[in-house]
């Protein structure tokens, strides 16, 4: 059956409790709450067209009219707040005649094609034309309308305004519109994106998407808020209109960036009607964005691979065989390289796309099966500083807050991330509180969204030179504790001593001014200096980071910089403050969770620690080694020396999604057996010898964890269209290998992660079941899950002060290279694009550009869309130029989401000190005209149509 969360109608309050009575019954709600969403709570429906509990009141349909003994008139309920000892009374035969009256306008000026109409059985007008028992129209239905381009008497109607179809994902009506501007508001409130508008007055007025524009050429952005909020057909998913209405629904979690939005899945048999935000999601609390609302269709796209396929060499077709096949060929391809090269001769990386229990029983296999710890995950390349820097200074290798914290932020700082389009559901969340006063600060190279939008603007934005983020870090430090605005009474309570003073000592020095980085940053020092000051005293003070900062050679120490700029001020470990990374992953802390990096078992324990190792050598009933295991650039360089030869990938395109593409393919390339599991034949599986199919979020079953530490339930909506869950192949595959694995369900994998994992003890597919979902640590001292982290005391016991040194990134711009050239992702696309390019999201995003600043494009003669070529010394790439003033100059910028563009053979092997992070926010690089792709485009033309070829059966 369909799940229905409950509409109260308006928003809940909070407050003192107040009493009033409703149709003879007493009930008491907080203060502040609406009449309708008191009735509501008693089980009392008052009609409604322009109410939802998502929406502030409004006030404007007139349905949800009651009486109040001793007041005059009949107030709508929804916007007239309870009161103590009020009497209220909601049916009445004057508030059924006026509530008759009042459909009988709408209904004369609507279609009535009801049983065609595809809102048909989830229509509220229909709903409400039969709560009030509406049987005629005194009015007519064809007067002077909206609802057809002709009068009756066969002149043109001025009013009447077509069907808009331009979004690929749902329609526009105008018809069939009731103005009650639940869509205008749900843009504005809900997703702060401000597209729609009322066009026109009083009987004239209609929904106008920006300009009067078609909704695709508009502002909007498709999160789909205004087609959720709309009571009638006026909006309407396509997939409905083609479809017709879902019959069931199972919940489960958005396979896309790392805020892990929960859905529903509804459906009609085993074919997904439509994705709708859950109302009950901790994460997304029923909003959505374009991805995780609409882009679900490559799920069931032609390119899925579901047979199990192999090949001598990576240039013969692939030949499709059984799973037994399969598993056996790979198994004997492993066993026979160990054989000849040594027990350290294979590994594997894990997924960050792939459910904690898939994840979880790979780096297990390696372990166990492949006698080896070299394993890794792609959080190597793009969080893995944030595990390093928080570790050592907080003592926990995630992020302190939850999403809600935001709500109670007063400065909110966003450093290396755009959230408006890498984490749009956090960002909507984030804007709504900056929009209720919340100060902005964002420290970025380029001018994003999230600096400026609609009644968003950054107080202080300051658009460093890309790789001196430490440099800005360690400038606001010196500001805040040599003019006195540290917070010395959480210093002395909470943090150690004698690292702060050896610390302070540091920072103090005058090398560390403003007036001394600001210049290397390229960053008035004053703008610095206010930064500083209103993160010190602005009150609750909140840092939200992503890539910018962590893919830097300076990776590790800037996370670390950040966290002591929080600890020196005081933010930490309260609602509203905190040190948060925006992961980029649907499933990036649950892989390092899951003890996917080569020295750490699962829950961050080192695998030379005796006792550890011990503990998971009787739980897994096999030996394990001692010593830590290769990171995937060790594996590569390996590989071209000789020494590495096997590797087994669950769901990651490295050829693709890994710096410096020539060095990463030639290591594919002198593999003996590369196994790729994943959904399609992607860049890496080109260097493959064995493909396993794999699943996509619908066929899966099991847990995501976000980036708040949210752990979410994957539910299998349908059945895996290759036949198998991917954990099962591991299992399978492990066994092959000669060591026993088996499971029974997902179930049963979380059981055993919770018993060897300390933040997971108390985790269970029955105790997310009960809660909706929990956030570690979840175990005996927090039985319910930790929100907030470093409550009273850092999980490390004291904060730890760590020495920031600045140092200049080696990748130097020069003569030749004169341009520094920095990456990201937009709204539309995901990571490599593998999922999103195979849907309709490629209306807004054909193919990757290249953003250059107005001035750099002029100097080299360059226009507006022409082609131009980016070189670095590492390799060269060609794309269409787009010029623009969101960079500064000598930046230019670009996306990876389409594989021929080639960003990441520019990119270089320069990388973060500590963890091997790759630096992709830094390349040195020349820009100038072309007229043609470049040699790596040509060859990967050529490479597309032969390496993945699949023979004939």
């Amino acid at each position: 059956m369909l799940i229905k969360e409950t509409d109260y109608g308006t928003p809940a309050a909070t407050g003192k409790m107040v009493t009033l009575e409703i149709d003879g019954h007493e009930i008491s709600v907080p203060e502040g709450t609406s009449i309708m969403r008191a009735a509501m709570e008693l089980g009392t429906k008052i009609p409604k067209l322009c109410a939802t509990d998502s929406l502030k009141s409004f006030g404007s349909c007139r349905l949800c009219l009651v009486e109040i003994e001793g007041r005059k008139g009949t107030p709508a309920s929804c916007t007239t707040p309870v009161a103590p000892g009020i009497k209220v009374r909601t049916q009445t035969e004057r508030l059924a005649n006026l509530r008759k009256g009042v459909m009988e306008l709408y209904i004369s000026d609507h279609p009535l094609d009801c049983l065609t109409c595809a809102a048909n059985g989830d229509c509220e007008l229909q709903d409400m034309a039969g709560a009030v028992g509406l049987r005629d129209v005194r009015y007519g239905y064809a007067g002077d309308n909206h609802i057809a381009p002709c009068k009756a008497n066969g002149e043109e109607n001025f009013r009447y305004k077509p069907k808009d179809e331009s979004n690929p994902y749902f329609t526009f009506d105008p018809a069939k519109c009731i103005v009650c501007m639940r869509c205008v508001r749900a843009c504005e409130e809900v997703q702060g994106t401000f597209a729609l508008t009322i066009d026109g007055r009083g009987f004239d007025s209609t929904i106008s998407a920006g300009m009067d524009e078609g909704f695709l050429g508009s502002e909007c952005v498709s999160c789909g808020a205004c087609v959720q909020a709309c009571p009638t057909a006026t909006l309407t998913e396509k997939s409905v209109i083609a479809m017709g209405q879902p019959e069931h629904s199972v919940v489960t979690t958005c396979a896309y960036c790392g805020v892990g939005c929960s859905f529903k899945a509804e459906m009609k048999g085993d074919e997904v009607v439509r994705m709708v935000p859950y109302k009950d999601g901790g994460a997304n609390e029923g909003h959505s964005c374009v991805k995780g609302r609409f882009a679900w269709g490559y799920a069931t796209h032609k390119d899925r691979m579901t047979k199990p396929m192999v090949r001598e060499r990576i240039t013969d077709p692939w030949k499709e065989v059984s799973w037994e096949e399969a598993i056996q060929y790979t198994a004997r391809r492993f066993k026979e390289i160990q054989g000849k090269y040594g027990t350290g001769s294979i590994g594997g990386i894990t997924s960050s796309r792939c459910t904690n229990e898939e994840v979880y029983v790979v780096q297990k296999m390696i372990r166990a099966a492949f006698h080896n710890n070299n394993v890794d995950t792609c959080a190597r390349v793009c969080h893995s500083p944030t595990g390093y820097g928080l570790s050592k200074t907080f003592g926990t290798s995630a992020g302190t807050q939850d999403f809600r914290s935001v709500d109670e932020a007063d400065v909110i700082m966003v450093i290396g991330a755009n959230p408006t389009d890498g984490h749009p559901v956090f960002a909507s969340r984030m804007k709504k509180r900056i929009r209720k006063g919340a100060k902005l600060i964002v420290v970025d190279p380029r001018r994003t969204d999230s600096a400026k939008s609609p009644h968003v603007l950054a107080a202080f934005h300051l658009p460093l030179l890309p790789g001196t983020n430490v440099a800005i870090v360690n400038a606001m430090a010196h500001t805040i504790l040599t003019e006195g605005l540290e917070n010395k009474a959480f210093i002395a309570e909470r943090c150690d001593s004698e690292e702060f003073k050896r610390w302070a000592d540091f920072i103090r020095e005058p090398r560390n001014a403003p007036e001394v980085l600001g210049p290397i940053a390229n960053v008035d020092p004053e703008a610095i200096r206010g930064a500083a000051r209103l993160y010190a005293t602005g009150g609750n003070a909140a840092i939200y980071y992503g890539l910018g900062v962590t893919e830097h050679s300076q990776g590790s120490t800037m996370v670390m910089g950040m966290a002591n700029l929080a600890m020196l001020t005081g933010n930490i470990g309260r609602r509203g403050v905190g040190v948060n990374p925006l992961r980029g992953q649907n499933n990036v802390q649950g892989s390092c969770d899951m003890g996917s990096f080569p020295h750490e078992f699962p829950g961050y324990r080192h695998v030379g620690d005796d006792s550890v190792r011990q503990m998971f050598e009787t739980v897994w009933r096999a030996s394990l080694d001692p010593e830590p295991g290769l990171r995937i650039p060790n594996m590569l360089d390996a590989a071209v020396e000789g020494t590495f030869k096997g590797i087994f990938i669950q769901g990651e395109d490295i050829a693709q999604s890994d710096p410096n593409t020539v060095h990463v393919t030639s290591a594919l390339a002198a593999m003996e057996c590369v196994v790729v599991q994943d959904l399609f034949l992607n860049e890496t599986a080109a260097y493959a010898h064995v493909f396993l199919p794999g699943t996509s979020f619908l066929e899966k079953d099991g847990t995501f964890t976000n980036a708040e530490r949210r752990i979410n339930r994957v539910r299998q909506v349908k059945k895996p269209m290759q036949g198998k869950h991917e954990w099962q192949v591991v299992c399978e595959l492990a066994q092959a290998m000669g060591y026993d694995m088996h499971y029974n369900n997902a179930s049963e994998i979380m059981d055993e992660i919770a018993r060897v994992t300390p933040t997971f003890k108390g985790v269970s597919f029955a105790k997310i079941e009960e809660m909706g979902s929990v956030q570690w640590p979840c175990n005996d001292a927090a039985p319910d899950g930790t929100p907030i982290m470093h409550i009273g005391k850092f999980v490390r016991g004291q904060g730890r002060f760590m020495i920031t040194e600045y140092v200049p990134t080696d990748e130097r711009t020069n003569r030749e290279f004169p341009l520094i050239l920095t990456t990201g992702r937009i709204l539309s696309q995901y990571n490599v694009g593998a999922q999103t390019r195979r849907t309709a999201n490629v209306t807004w995003h054909k193919e990757d550009v290249l953003e250059i600043h107005p001035h750099d494009a002029e100097v080299r003669g360059i226009r507006d869309g022409q082609l131009v070529s980016i070189s670095s010394r590492m390799g060269a790439t060609s794309l269409r130029a787009e010029i623009s003033d969101r960079m500064p100059q000598g930046v230019v910028y670009t996306t990876f989401h389409h594989p021929v563009s080639g960003a990441n053979v520019i990119t270089t092997e320069f990388s973060d000190w500590a963890t091997n992070c790759p630096e992709y926010k830094v390349t040195a690089v020349q820009v100038t005209l072309s007229n043609r792709q470049s040699d790596w485009q040509d060859e990967w033309e050529v490479r597309e149509r032969q390496n993945k070829q699949v023979a004939a059966e």
